[in-house]
């Protein structure tokens, strides 16, 4: 007979109805740093893929021509660097 009255809610008082409501909040929380930091994890695949990729290329050659190496190297670090700030 307790079956046919039950509604599917039940009672809290002020304190629960609060821990509730905080948890619910730092998981909103937790979630869009989650989702920043995959972006940011996405984004730096995105940018190192290419340069191992043309570091592979021609294994059988001994040297690799690169020219103005130090600044490419520099504007790749500038790009990681704004990436993980």
């Amino acid at each position: 007979m307790a079956d046919i009255f039950d509604f599917g809610f039940t009672a809290v008082n002020e304190n629960e109805l609060e821990a509730v409501q905080q948890a619910q909040q730092v998981a909103k929380t937790e979630s869009s740093t989650k989702g920043e930091l995959e972006d940011k994890l996405n984004n730096l695949y995105n940018a190192i893929i290419p340069l191992l990729t043309n570091l592979k290329m021609n294994p059988d050659k001994d040297y690799i021509y690169w020219p103005n190496r130090t600044e490419k190297v520099e504007q790749f670090e500038d790009m990681i660097r704004k990436i993980v700030d």
